[in-house]
């Protein structure tokens, strides 16, 4: 009997250790290279954020889920934050989305999800706490993380994995290009990206 719980809980763990590359075909991807979907939202602060506002500005949408094992990857390392520090320091607008609907695995209250910030020391804009799942269907997320990138004009410039390395190991990140910090990069300097402006996001599916 120990034998077979001991077979159970291996099987669990590689199952949440399996990047899940998107199920949900309803889901829209929206256009790369065309204008970013259009969005008003209240952060966690009581903050509005409206993506019209933000011309001239870059814009990033991260979507998070603290307990997802490629979430914590590059939280645990500090690979997310020092990339939100590089956002920052250009002058870009950083938000953070959790669209795990209530009752869902990864949804978070308010308060939750301030907390979780502050222990991780997030460096972001904002944390919106996408209930209905509006904005994440907007963008097409499916999977945590995922990163959208959109230009100092609109455009929606990247949408994707945070970098090459679609696993679960913090030791993969140093050998790692980082998609989001080359982006950021290449639109400071106002020049075509050295990336691809599409990659396959991988982590654990949302939970819509």
């Amino acid at each position: 009997m120990r034998f077979i719980s001991a077979l159970r809980i291996f099987a669990f763990c590689a199952l949440i250790a399996t990047p899940a590359f998107a199920a949900d075909e309803t889901l829209i991807q929206p256009s790369v290279n065309q204008a970013a979907p259009d969005f008003t939202v209240t952060d966690t602060k009581g903050f509005t954020h409206m993506l019209s506002s933000y011309k001239g500005k870059i814009v990033v949408l991260e979507w998070t889920n603290a307990d997802c094992p490629y979430v914590k990857k590059h939280y645990d390392s500090g690979n997310m934050q020092s990339t939100q520090k590089l956002a920052a320091s250009v002058g870009a607008v950083w938000l953070r989305v959790i669209s795990s609907a209530p009752g869902k695995q990864g949804h978070v209250s308010i308060e939750g999800a301030n907390r979780i910030a502050g222990e991780h020391g997030v460096v972001a804009s904002g944390t919106i706490l996408d209930e209905t799942g509006e904005l994440g269907r907007l963008y097409g997320a499916k999977t945590t993380p995922t990163i959208a990138v959109i230009n100092q004009t609109g455009i929606l410039s990247y949408l994707g994995a945070i970098d090459d390395k679609p696993t679960s190991d913090p030791a993969d990140i140093k050998d790692a290009k980082n998609y989001v910090k080359a982006v950021l990069e290449d639109l400071t300097a106002y020049r075509g990206l050295t990336v691809p402006s599409t990659t396959q996001a991988y982590g654990c599916g949302v939970k819509y």
